[in-house]
Parts: C-alpha cells; structure tokens; sequence
C-alpha cells in the first residue's frame, strides 16, 4: 500500500530535496549567527545603559533591524534579486536563496541576542571595567560567554524559522523541500509529495530544536 501511495516519487529527487534544505538552513544560520551577533552587540553596547551609550548609532542600527524585520520574507526576496544575481551570478538554486535568508533572520537574531545580553548580570560587567578591563576583553570574556544560554536557545528559534524561510525561498526556485513539494507536488496536485516533504520539514525542524536545546542545556550554569 505505501509503494503504491508513494509511486509518483523518486528517491533521488527527494534526497537532493532534503540535501538542499539543509545545505540552505544550515549556511544560513551560519551568516546569521555571526551577523546577529554583531547586530545584538551594537544594540547592547550603543544603548543608554551600554558601554559605547552613542544614542545615533543606537538609532540608526535599531531603525535599520526594525525595517528588515517589517519586510516580509516573501518580498524580501524579491526586493534582493539585483544584488542576489550581482553576488551570486543567479537568482536560482539554493546558493541564490542565502542572501536573503540570511538578511531577512539576522535582525531577528540581532534583537534576541540583544535580549540575551541584557540579562547577563551587571554587576559582572561592572567588575570587569573596574578591573581595567577593555572593551574587547568584556565582550569576549564576560558579555558573550554570560550570555551563551540564550544565544543558543536564540538561534534554535532562529534556525526553526529558517526551515521555514527555506520552503518559502524553495517555491520560488531555490530548491529544497518547499520546492519539491510545491512543483512536483501541488502543482502536479500530487498530494503524497506534499505531505511526505511537509513531514520531512518537520522532522528537521524537530533535529534542530533538540541540538539546540541540548547544547543550551550544556551551557547553562544555573
């Protein structure tokens, strides 16, 4: 009965699918890890209670983090076309996807790192600066590694919401599950390829979430 159900679809064709997801989410939350990482640091340290306390800077960081989370992913797309083919040299294929993947999830890490930061105790940070700590010396020695728990959980989250933005991106050519499951599945009105890849999404999904959940747990001093 399952032969049957699943005639219509080529093992290959969905291991190449699936091999593109990952290859998007997992390059992706490489960008946006680094990315949000220095977007949430200049938050934290350009705010009123930061280090740097530079109420411009502030401002035009945060303005720009707010737009690029208003956008929609969707149109996000679309809006990164001429610099995705300057880049890249395509706007297909799942290396075409990664600029936006990682502009449309980075100012969402960026605030949650930010939060992140901020939990992290101030009478530490305090203790550093009055030993003579530098700058750099805090971020790496005491912000950061304070911090790690919920950097991690924050880009758990992150990454779920990729997998997302991966079938979004795939159904517009980018390849992947969304792709897969929306030429070869809903457009042929194939519906067993639709339900198979939705399953398959979900069970990365479900991948990430119990890395990222063990690495924090790992982490966490409390």
């Amino acid at each position: 009965m399952l032969n049957d159900w699943f005639q219509n679809i080529k093992a290959e064709d969905l291991i190449e699918a699936t091999n593109q997801t990952f290859y998007m989410t997992i390059i992706s939350l490489v960008g946006t890890f680094i990315l949000g990482i220095l977007l949430g640091l200049l938050l934290y340290m350009t705010s009123k209670d930061g280090i740097w306390k530079n109420k411009g800077v502030h401002f035009i960081v945060a303005v720009v983090v707010n737009v690029f989370r208003a956008i929609p992913f969707i149109i996000l797309i679309f809006l990164l076309f001429p610099f995705t083919d300057f880049l890249i040299g395509t706007i297909r294929g799942p290396s075409a996807a990664l600029p936006a993947l990682i502009i449309g999830s980075a100012p969402f890490y960026g605030r949650l790192v930010e939060i992140g930061l901020r939990e992290v105790d101030k009478g530490v940070v305090e203790a550093a600066k009055a030993m003579g700590a530098k700058t750099r010396t805090i971020i790496f020695k005491v912000l950061l590694p304070e911090s790690m728990p919920a950097l991690i959980s924050g880009i758990t989250v992150t990454a779920i919401a990729l997998i997302g933005y991966t079938a979004v991106a795939g159904a517009i050519g980018a390849g992947g599950l969304g792709s897969y499951a929306y030429y070869s599945g809903f457009m042929r009105r194939d519906f067993d390829i639709v339900f198979l890849c939705t399953v398959l999404i979900v069970i990365i999904v479900f991948i990430f979430q119990f890395i990222g959940d063990f690495i924090s747990s790992k982490l966490d001093k409390r």
